[in-house]
């Protein structure tokens, strides 16, 4: 259920087509074998057109819903996948699974430095980045007699912005430049405080914009943040990574700030591939002369999708409730169908129809409600593709506040066809066999 939910196996996927395909193919069969017109079924749901649109709308609903909750889900999934850079090992304090809770010494960073294994940069840089990560306090802008609000802001303090950049595979977007040897600048800040220079995530940068009643932070724009001033330097290029919503600043500046001035949360080392880093990961991890635990870059992040597994069960429990609710709306809309329409079943059995085609003809009503209903469904859900939402993403106790998007794809647009269909074929069923056992005589009176 795992794998289906997180649409990235193929097979299953091609299951997944083959079972809508065939649903579809089913009720053609159904169209063609019935002999009762499908006029007949089509004249009856604009008639009870009321009944129709109301039946109609409960598909809608459920399938849109279902839609918007896998697509937040699916944007997680995609966030955390594009984090993480192969060949890059995260090294970790012992005991800690999140940078959130590490503290690594300067001699242990020091002893990872001299490892083999960490390769260079063209320019003969060694491809290590030291990192330290916090999280800040932000008061949002409220409107005059409203309730303060704040939120938590992710702040990585980095010792140089340029190496951290090729180890993490980002770059600034045109016009920006990252902040200077020192991290400040000259400049009026809260109580005269001079400006702290920073680069932030696309996502943050649109989500303070948007606090400010203006388009996303820019270059040169300022903001407030644990009570000084803050000067945005460059937006990273982060492409709907984790790296969307966070700051970057110096290291030095960050950790005295923040409560960190003699210890790094992680250090992030650059191996030649994945086989490279996962054997790099093992050195660290088995080194006597430190106590560390370290993991391959791909291995953490996927560790962070831990929150939208969460969800992800959630979704399928609030989905099979929502089902089962649909299922027995239908249900009472098909049996409320089958009395309005005794006579005209009676009809039909004088004429010669057989059980089976009637049961056929209400079977074929219910599933083209369905059709009907999960069509709209998707397209409203599709709407949502793109939307933008904030989470938390956590793995081994630590967590991350996230700008992620939503994704709407064809798999999660088949699923939501696809349970749709079923939801019209289970609801219709049992009516469709009451209708087929009325007899014909008794109908009539």
């Amino acid at each position: 259920m795992l794998e289906f939910l997180k649409l990235v196996n193929a097979h299953w996927r091609d299951v997944l087509y083959v079972l809508l395909a065939g649903s579809l193919v089913f009720m053609a069969l159904l169209a063609a074998i019935g002999k009762v017109p499908v006029s007949y079924n089509v004249r009856n749901l604009v008639v009870r057109w009321k009944t129709t649109i109301m039946t109609a709308l409960a598909f809608t609903s459920v399938v849109a819903l279902m839609t918007v909750m896998m697509a937040f889900v699916n944007g997680l999934y995609s966030l955390t996948e594009n984090s993480g850079q192969p060949g890059n090992v995260v090294v970790l304090s012992s005991g800690s699974n999140d940078e959130g809770f590490s503290n690594l010494a300067f001699d242990d960073v020091r002893n990872v430095e001299r490892m083999p294994g960490i390769i260079s940069d063209s320019e003969g840089d060694r491809m290590v980045s030291k990192e330290i990560f916090v999280v800040g306090n932000q008061q949002i802008p409220v409107a005059p007699g409203e309730k303060p609000r704040r939120r938590f802001v992710q702040i990585r303090g980095i010792e140089n912005p340029q190496i951290a950049g090729k180890v993490h595979g980002l770059k600034l977007q045109p016009g920006g430049q990252w902040f200077s040897e020192a991290g400040v600048e000259q400049g009026q800040g809260d109580a005269g405080q001079n400006l702290i220079q920073a680069v932030m995530g696309n996502g943050l940068a649109a989500e303070m914009g948007r606090d400010l009643g203006t388009s996303p932070l820019a270059v040169g724009d300022t903001f407030s943040l644990a009570d000084r001033t803050w000067k945005v330097t460059g937006l990273l290029d982060s492409g709907g990574s984790t790296f969307d919503s966070e700051i970057w600043a110096k290291r030095q500046i960050t950790g005295e700030y923040f409560g960190k001035p003699a210890s790094y949360s992680s250090l992030i080392v650059r191996a030649a591939d994945d086989v490279a880093a996962t054997a790099l990961a093992e050195t660290v991890k088995g080194a006597k002369e430190t106590a560390l635990n370290a993991l391959t870059e791909k291995e953490y992040y996927s560790n962070m999708a831990e929150t939208s597994r969460t969800f992800l069960y959630a979704i399928v429990i609030v989905a099979l409730i929502m089902g089962v609710g649909g299922v027995f709306g239908v249900m009472n809309t098909m049996f409320a169908a089958i009395s309005q329409r005794s006579k005209d079943i009676g009809v039909l059995r004088i004429l010669g129809y057989q059980r089976g085609q009637i049961l056929i003809s209400f079977l074929l009503e219910s599933l083209v409600l369905a059709l009907a209903g999960g069509l709209l469904g998707c397209l409203l859900g599709l709407v949502a593709d793109g939307w933008t939402a904030r989470s938390i993403i956590s793995g081994g106790g630590g967590g991350k506040f996230v700008v992620l998007k939503l994704v709407v794809s064809r798999e999660i647009l088949a699923t939501g066809l696809l349970l749709s269909l079923f939801m019209g074929a289970l609801g219709g069923f049992i009516p469709a066999v009451s209708a087929m056992r009325l007899r014909a005589l008794e109908s009539l009176r």
